[in-house]
């Protein structure tokens, strides 16, 4: 008699890596009979693959780790069980304390053990309290297997891919260092194999991840180093994949390499994530970020030269440690120059064994609050102006889903908006040129461009004009 299958459910928290992470959790449990449940209630295996940016992560955690408490002393009480995992960055900074604090809790494991969930899971079954956060010798991916082609059929027209992981920079703020590890990159054929498997199941466009995907360095057949740039060369000879996007990005790392394929490879989207954290040359000192804001702007003015239609998103921290009101005005300085279509903002927030833990001057909460703000109503403003330049341009879409209201269909533009507008969900997982004539709250409305029309879409905008937030920068 075949035995019922095992159901999977995974909550997964933070970056981009991590819901790439939980993919490759529930393709190494596959083989052992588990199958992916989009209802916890539902889960034999419930994993909380954790992230330790956000503010109060852990707590997060443990308040979720009360909760799935509660519902095992329920299951057990209807005669089921129920296994509790926690993966992830605070699972391999917090250890045992996990165990310690939440018993409830069967095993434990960081990013670098994924790969031996099977083996773990096995272990829990058998009433150990496992514990697995030790940066093994071996490398996971070499151990992970591939993909299941159901499981990768529902990851849909669009797909990560890490190819890069850990950090050797050890920003002062940061954790990544201590539970990613430092600067690995996977085997260049590792990574051709997965996105051929992707392309076969319909994907159209991979983004390339790493914590500093841009310090790429992997190994092809004959031992030779190749970087960010070369890579995304290999990966657009493959049939299907027509878009290659990256993130996270480090100043330092934008080799002439990875911005002359800005220049010359079209399927390299003219959208760049590239993190700065402060306009302040003594903040990003204190944050150990390795590089002044000179050096930024010199930067994006080369990555800009080559390629002119490019737009910039941003990571920035208010209220780091010793900021004072003209370091913060150095940020908004920055920011006015730049003019990012998009950003992602933090306040800062202390993680206990990082330098900036044990700084001085730490930045009351109510200033942070006010500083956030502004700058968030800055970046909104400059979202607005890049959305509105789109306006009257025609810019390939990729059509990825059903619109919201019956004859509409839904996609994104090389920059990453949402772009609605009326068509048969047949063209679902076609490019197709798509005049922008108004923007939304939170996307864009669009006109898809018949065949009698002008197709000139090779750099995203047909008339040759460079959006005002791409273009802002040039003689900064």
């Amino acid at each position: 008699m075949t035995q019922a299958p095992k159901k999977l459910f995974i909550k997964t928290y933070g970056c981009q890596m991590n819901v790439y992470d939980s993919d490759r959790m529930a393709d190494a449990l596959a083989p052992h009979g588990y199958e992916p449940t989009a209802d916890m209630l539902d889960a034999d295996l419930v994993v909380l693959n954790t992230c330790h940016i956000r503010e109060k992560a852990s707590e997060k955690v443990f308040s979720e780790l009360g909760r799935l408490r509660d519902l095992r002393e329920e299951r057990r009480a209807e005669g089921r069980d129920l296994m509790i995992g926690v993966a992830g960055c605070v699972a391999q900074a917090e250890g045992e304390e996990i165990v310690r604090r939440a018993p409830a809790v069967d095993l434990v494991f960081g990013p670098q053990s994924y790969h031996r969930l099977p083996e773990l899971v096995a272990r829990a079954h058998n009433g150990a309290k496992v514990v697995d956060t030790e940066f093994p010798a071996e490398d996971k991916f070499d151990h992970l297997p591939a993909a299941k082609k159901e499981v990768t059929l529902a990851r849909g027209l669009t797909a990560f891919l890490t190819v890069q992981e850990g950090c050797d920079k050890f920003c002062t703020f940061c954790v990544v260092p201590y539970t990613r590890g430092t600067e690995t990159s996977r085997k260049v054929e590792q990574v051709l194999t997965e996105a051929r498997n992707l392309a076969a199941a319909g994907v159209r466009e991979l983004t390339l991840l790493g914590q500093n995907v841009n310090a790429y360095h992997g190994l092809d057949a004959a031992g030779r180093s190749m970087d960010l740039g070369e890579l995304c060369f290999r990966l657009a000879e493959i049939p299907g994949i027509a878009r290659i996007r990256y993130t996270t990005s480090h100043p330092l790392d934008m080799s002439d390499a990875l911005i002359e394929a800005h220049r010359d490879l079209p399927a390299l989207m003219p959208y760049l994530h590239l993190p700065v954290q402060s306009g302040s040359d003594r903040i990003l000192k204190a944050m150990n970020r390795r590089h002044t804001t000179r050096q930024y702007h010199e930067i994006i003015a080369r990555i800009r030269d080559a390629r002119p239609d490019l737009a910039l998103s941003g990571d920035f921290i208010v209220g780091f440690p010793g900021e004072t009101d003209a370091d913060f005005e150095d940020t908004l300085n920055l920011v006015r120059t730049v003019r990012y279509a998009s950003a992602f903002t933090f306040k800062y927030s202390m993680r206990p064994g990082t330098p900036g833990a044990d700084l001085p001057d730490q930045i009351d909460e109510a200033v942070k609050v006010d500083r956030l703000a502004q700058l968030n109503a800055l970046i909104a403003e400059h979202t607005r102006d890049f959305a509105q330049s789109c306006v009257g341009k025609v810019l390939p879409v990729l059509i990825e889903k059903p619109g919201r209201n019956a004859g509409q269909v839904g996609g994104r533009s090389p920059y990453l908006q949402a772009v609605h507008m009326d068509g048969p969900t047949r063209l679902i997982g076609q490019i197709l040129p798509v005049r922008i004539v108004a923007v939304g709250n939170n996307s864009l409305k669009g006109e898809i461009v018949t065949e009698s029309e002008p197709n000139s879409v090779s750099l995203g905008l047909s008339d040759g004009r460079t959006p005002p937030s791409a273009g802002a920068a040039q003689g900064a």
